[in-house]
Formats: C-alpha cells, structure tokens, sequence
C-alpha cells in the first residue's frame, strides 16, 4: 500500500499553498504516495484557482480517505484560516496562528500512525511570533533534539547547530553533542534505507585542525566508530562535501548554517530538500521562504515542494530518497 503523506501548505499569505498544488498538479505524486493536505479548504481552493484551475478539491473524511484521481486535490480540514485567501498581506498574526495549528494537527496525526509521513510548507516565523505559535516548530534544545537536514542530490548534509552566531558554535561543539548527532543520523538513513549510511563528519576549523576536532569531534568520531557505525572524522571541510557529492559518503555532519548551507545552494539550489532530525516520523519540508513578492502569481517554482513531498513517500517506506530527473520536476 502507498504511504500516506500529510502536507500542510505552510504559510496562507505565502506561495506555499501555490507550491503545493503545482507539485500535485503535475500528475506523478499519486504513483507514489497518498498526498492529503491537513488545514484550510478555502486556502486550497484558492490556490487552485491561481496554480491548476483544472482540479478539484475534496473535503477528506480521514487520513485514509484520499482519492487515486491526481486531478482530485483532498483536504482533511484542521482549523479554519480566518484570514482572506484571496488577499495577500504578507506576515500577519492570523497567518501564523493557522500555521501553528496545522503544524500540531499534523504532528498530533503522524504521532499517533495515522500518517506515514509529513511535509511542511514555507512557514512564516515573524507570522507565528505574532501569534504566539513559533513553538511549534521542531525544537532545537539540547533536552529534545531535532537537526536540520539538506539534501540536494547526492548531497545529504545533516547539521550540528543552525541558528546560531559563529561565536557561539565553538562552545556548542562537544564530544556529547556531536555523538548524539551522529547516532542520530546514522538510525535515520538505516531506516529510511540510505546507502550504506556512510557518515563523514567535517571539521570545524581549516583543514579540521583545532581544539574543536581534538577535543570534541574526533572522541565522538571514535566512540561512535566503536558502536559500530560507519563514520569518519574530522574530515577538512574545504573537501568533504564534494566527496559526498563523489559518492564516497551518503551523509555529511556539518558543524553549523553556513558551513552547510552554502555547498547545498551552489551545488544545486532548485529542487533541495529539508528534512528535521529527531521525530519519530519523517518529517521534510522547503529551503525557500514565503516570497510574498511574487504569491498569487502562480509562477513560484514548485520543484523543492515535489521533491519533499516524493523524498517523504520514499523515504518512509525505506526506499531512500527519491531520486528525479530534474528536467521532469515542476517548476
């Protein structure tokens, strides 16, 4: 049986919603998985009627109630928008609290199996600070970690610390943290059954040469090699990434945003995918944010939301990431 894949469309004053129904639009996700939208009907159907006139939209009785049609968009209504779907306004409060309740509606489903699999849109974070929600979000305290993961191609970059001033990454690079990372993902890439979940771990400094890789990176890298999983490191980071990209690793640990981010937008941008550490579900979403100068156009690029809607079917059901031409992913 297909996996079922929960979507909230992320935030309604974005082009999340827009993203969304192009990505179903283009006719090759219902061969892959049970896509259901958890939020507004009414956001929806505008969204059709900007992006793919020619669908319909159905009212979902249930997680399991989805129709085979790909021209059927089915939608299990979570809480209502009380915003207008037809008017634009950029970050507002009423945006950022539907967004905070689709966010829990779809981890309360996921939690609890009636989801395989989830897909966040493009959130707003100055919306959900407005209305109080941003905690919804996956966390990322040292007392309930979720990390950052980027995947673009053979590119898989898994992240220590993301938010954070460089001034502080240093303090944050223990042995302790980096080996909760590292077990973390290589459970991950076993389960969602990612190559041979071949870890390198990057160094922090130049040419991995510093008190972080003594004292920190290295022992996490020997106590996680003595459990039994397949890791290296610290590896310079000016090399590691193009050979993940070589295919001599399946995922990369980095140690902070920009280390991270930049290889993943050079080496190709379009179609990325984001995925959260740490819950118990596969959980992706989108690289991009909310693009209020261009929502209503129907021209966003759909490309990272199809290809984080077929990464969560895959991966869900350990068959790894979806691997697609990119000449054929919507745009």
């Amino acid at each position: 049986m297909l996996p079922t894949v929960g979507i909230m469309t992320g935030d309604p004053n974005g082009i999340g919603p827009e993203v969304t129904i192009k990505a179903l639009a283009s006719g090759r996700l219902k061969s892959r998985c049970r896509p259901l939208i958890v939020g507004s009907r009414a956001v929806v159907e505008q969204a059709v009627r900007v992006a793919a006139p020619g669908l319909a939209v159905r009212s979902a009785a249930g997680p399991h109630d989805t129709d085979p049609d790909e021209r059927v968009i089915d939608v299990l209504e979570s809480a209502a928008y009380d915003g207008d779907p037809t008017c634009y306004r950029g970050d507002l409060a009423v945006g950022g609290a539907a967004t905070g309740a689709w966010i829990d509606h779809l981890d309360r489903l996921a939690r609890d199996g009636k989801l395989d699999a989830c897909v966040m849109g493009p959130i707003s974070g100055k919306a959900m600070q407005l209305a109080g929600t941003l905690g919804s979000v996956p966390s990322y305290s040292p007392h309930d970690p979720a990390y950052l993961l980027l995947r673009s191609g053979r590119l898989v970059i898994a992240h220590l610390t993301d938010h954070m001033p460089l001034r502080d990454v240093s303090a944050a690079i223990t042995a302790e943290a980096v080996h909760r990372l590292i077990v973390c993902l290589s459970r991950s890439l076993h389960a969602w059954g990612v190559g041979a979940g071949r870890i390198a771990v990057a160094g922090f400094n130049p040419h991995a040469a510093g008190d972080e890789e003594t004292s920190s990176i290295a022992p996490a890298v020997s106590r996680a090699r003595g459990e039994g999983i397949s890791v290296e490191g610290p590896v310079s980071p000016d090399s590691v990434f193009r050979q993940c990209i070589e295919g001599h690793y399946d995922a990369v640990v980095a140690m902070y945003h920009d280390q991270g981010h930049i290889p993943i937008k050079t080496w190709g941008f379009s179609g990325n995918c984001v995925l959260f550490l740490g819950p118990s579900y596969v959980h992706t979403s989108v690289a991009h944010g909310t693009a209020h100068d261009i929502v209503g156009t129907g021209t966003a690029d759909a490309s990272m939301m199809f290809n984080a809607i077929a990464d969560a079917a895959s991966l869900a059901i350990g068959k790894g990431f979806a691997m697609i031409e990119q000449d054929r992913v919507p745009r």
